[in-house]
């Protein structure tokens, strides 16, 4: 696959072919069927929904990021493990975004009798949803002390031009939305629905507050990943910018002077023990207490606009994390022991909550480094709950080499670094405190010949086996075994 044009979502899926692009002509519906689609879908080709029912000249997106060769591709990687460096390369040479006048995100204009539901086509994702909740749409904050802030929220618009609007404990969002209260102001923004898939990667990534600090430019973050500044313009009802190249843009303020709750249910029992939908964590997510988002306008593409459509616990989400959270981590990690890490990954199961890191030690010194790095991958995610440090030996980017060297190289006593929750915190769901653990699946250096695991001969398999045998039995191999059989070359 061809490094594709990534500048507008538009140019994406003209630049995709066959394979990596499957365009539905039957008519899908927003509710229940597009999600259910996706998820058995994942994994697999973009997604073009052409005829989105109830919404006659809309178009619906989704899957693009769902396949790491395609991403690759898509941000110029040779391979899925060079992502990272791609990444650090555009955090470390931003491109600021381009504030230009002519919007074709502002084709049409929309600023009265507003009614997002019937104007997008916002999904419901599973029967037990209160509604239809936007869990797409880049949310990004501007201004002279903000800068550029961009993030996914879902928003639940439990009103026609207003809804909840929730977000993470500690991110920027909290930090301007504290920060605009306590100076009695609202908080003026935009959704951005359908911009730039670098747009898309920044603010999908997460957990980025300690590698762009609150106040700069995170749009920069994605101009430097599409080679090019993005383009910015003015919103037309509120003092924000939005993505000149999106294909809908909501603007609005979040109003710092109440909170809502995110469902009706929740309101009528005043509580959070009600379902909202299937969150990144893998856990059905509660409707929360959280702050207003008021709509004061809509705009979009004149001509056949389109919706983007996310899972929040999907493939696409660890694959992001790759281009976007690794580099920066890979590198700060490194700066405490130049040389001696030697690559990170977490797995897909493991989400944000989880972070194996590869070292090659050079000496007896370096095993006391290890405890530090663990310490210094935990200071950099709030959110991590368990970083695994091996040696070159294991393939990290296999979870059955992980389990195996759990059990074979743990000591417990000396190697593990358990950081215990505060003990007056109360654990009432998937995101509460938890106790964070960092494992030392190292060997030491000096015994670590004892660990070699051996060096099968290379042979050509070629003098006994046809290529039509070898091939079958390749094809019937579990991926465990493939990658014991690259090992033995």
């Amino acid at each position: 696959m061809t490094k594709p044009d990534i500048t507008t979502c538009r140019a994406l899926i003209d630049s995709l072919g066959a394979q990596d692009l499957l365009r539905v002509g039957k008519e899908v519906s927003p509710i229940l069927e597009a999600t259910g689609i996706l998820k058995a879908m994942e994994n697999g080709p973009t997604l073009l929904y052409e005829t989105v029912a109830g919404f006659p000249g809309q178009r619906m997106l989704c899957n693009m990021f769902a396949r790491e060769d395609r991403v690759a591709a898509m941000f110029g990687a040779g391979s899925t493990r060079e992502l990272k460096h791609v990444g650090a390369a555009a955090l470390r040479n931003p491109i600021a975004p381009r504030l230009v006048s002519d919007a074709p995100s502002q084709e049409v204009v929309i600023t009265k009798d507003i009614d997002v539901l019937s104007t997008l086509p916002v999904c419901k994702y599973t029967e037990t949803d209160p509604g239809r909740i936007l869990g797409g749409g880049v949310t990004l904050l501007s201004g002279p002390d903000i800068g550029t802030c961009a993030s996914y929220k879902r928003v639940h618009f439990r009103g026609k031009d207003w809804g909840s609007l929730a977000f993470i404990p500690s991110s920027h969002m909290e930090h301007w939305v504290i920060d605009r209260k306590r100076k009695g102001q609202p908080l003026p923004m935009t959704i951005n629905v359908c911009p730039p898939p670098a747009v898309m990667a920044v603010a999908a990534g997460g957990g980025l507050g300690w590698a762009i600090p609150a106040g700069h430019d995170e749009l920069g973050f994605a101009g430097g990943l599409q080679g090019g500044p993005v383009d910015v313009c003015k919103a037309k009802t509120v003092d924000a910018l939005a993505i000149a190249q999106a294909e809908w843009v909501i603007e609005g303020y979040i109003d710092t002077t109440q909170t809502v709750w995110e469902s009706d249910e929740a309101e009528r029992h005043n509580d959070n023990k009600r379902n909202l939908f299937p969150e990144w964590h893998g856990h059905e997510g509660r409707s929360e207490r959280t702050y207003k988002f008021c709509v004061t306008g809509i705009t979009r593409r004149a001509k056949d606009p389109i919706f983007e459509l996310w899972l929040a616990h999907s493939v696409e989400l660890s694959i992001i994390r790759r281009l976007i959270n690794d580099g920066p981590i890979f590198e700060s990690l490194d700066r405490l022991s130049p040389g001696l890490i030697t690559d990170i990954n977490a797995l897909n199961g493991m989400k944000s909550f989880g972070l194996v890191v590869q070292v090659k030690k050079r000496g007896r010194r370096d095993d006391a480094v290890v405890r530090n790095v663990i310490l210094a991958a935990f200071s950099m995610n709030p959110r991590l709950r368990n970083v695994f440090v091996v040696d070159q030996d294991v393939d990290i980017y296999d979870a059955e080499e992980l389990i195996w060297a759990l059990h074979t190289r743990l000591d417990p006593k000396d190697n593990m670094i358990v950081i215990p929750r505060p003990t007056h915190e109360v654990r009432d769901g998937p995101l509460s405190p938890i106790a964070r653990v960092g494992f030392d699946l190292t060997t030491p250096k000096q015994f670590q010949d004892q660990f070699w695991r051996g060096q099968y001969p290379r042979v050509d398999l070629r003098r006994w086996f046809t290529d039509e045998q070898i091939a079958a039995v390749q094809a019937r191999q579990d991926p465990y075994s493939k990658l014991l059989a690259r090992k033995a070359v």
